[in-house]
């Protein structure tokens, strides 16, 4: 894995990778970051990731995936990451400050764009209403949350709610107090303070988790 641009996103994932067992080659134009970050890193070099020559010589073209993680020089950001496509890279995930700037990306080449302030306070903000416990958006408007067990579920097997007709939603998992997350089947009887995993699109998640 490539991980370009060792600021405070770059090298917070870089880590992270390295972490749980991936080499990573970490890039950077400026040479404290590779310095302060280079012991934590598989591999880590200085160099002007939208030169075409530098990126070669460091192997790059042969990575399956790669992650720009430069936000604030958006240029930079933009040639990168079509230089990384040029390069055929299988899987490139790119950050963006913007959606515009997202688009952007998308256009040239990312087939992943992250946007970790807006995807933060979006899921924040689903939290502090207290309608979810927990939330996670993927791409295609596709979204996993945890909520507690709506009142008409609650003393019935799940295939009797009938929830996935109703709200276009799949209880994938179910949690009771003091014990572990287990799956969910249509014989899955909801009790009282059960917590569930529900999947779907997002509105259909919002709209069951307002149940609650």
């Amino acid at each position: 894995m490539v991980v370009i641009g060792l600021g405070r996103f770059g090298s917070s994932l870089a880590r992270e990778l390295v972490s749980g067992g991936c080499e990573v080659l970490g890039i950077d134009r400026d040479p404290k970051l590779v310095q302060k970050h280079a012991d934590e890193l598989t591999h880590a070099a200085v160099a002007d990731t939208t030169d075409v020559e530098a990126m070669t010589q460091l192997g790059v073209p042969e990575f399956e995936r790669a992650v720009v993680g430069i936000g604030s020089e958006i240029e930079a950001s933009i040639l990168t990451t079509s230089l990384l496509a040029d390069f055929g890279i299988p899987h490139i995930w790119a950050k963006a400050i913007s959606r515009q700037h997202g688009r952007i990306l998308e256009r040239v080449g990312a087939h992943h764009v992250v946007l970790p302030e807006h995807d933060m306070g979006e899921r924040v903000a689903h939290l502090v209403t207290g309608r979810m416990l927990d939330y996670i958006e993927f791409e295609d408007d596709y979204a996993i949350v945890k909520t507690t067990a709506p009142t008409e579920a609650i003393g019935k097997p799940l295939g009797e709610t009938r929830v996935r007709n109703k709200y276009g939603v799949t209880v994938v998992g179910i949690k009771r107090p003091g014990s572990e997350f287990t799956y969910a089947t249509p014989e899955t009887v909801v009790r009282p303070q059960d917590i569930l995993v529900v999947s779907g699109r997002r509105e259909d998640v919002e709209t069951f988790a307002d149940l609650t």
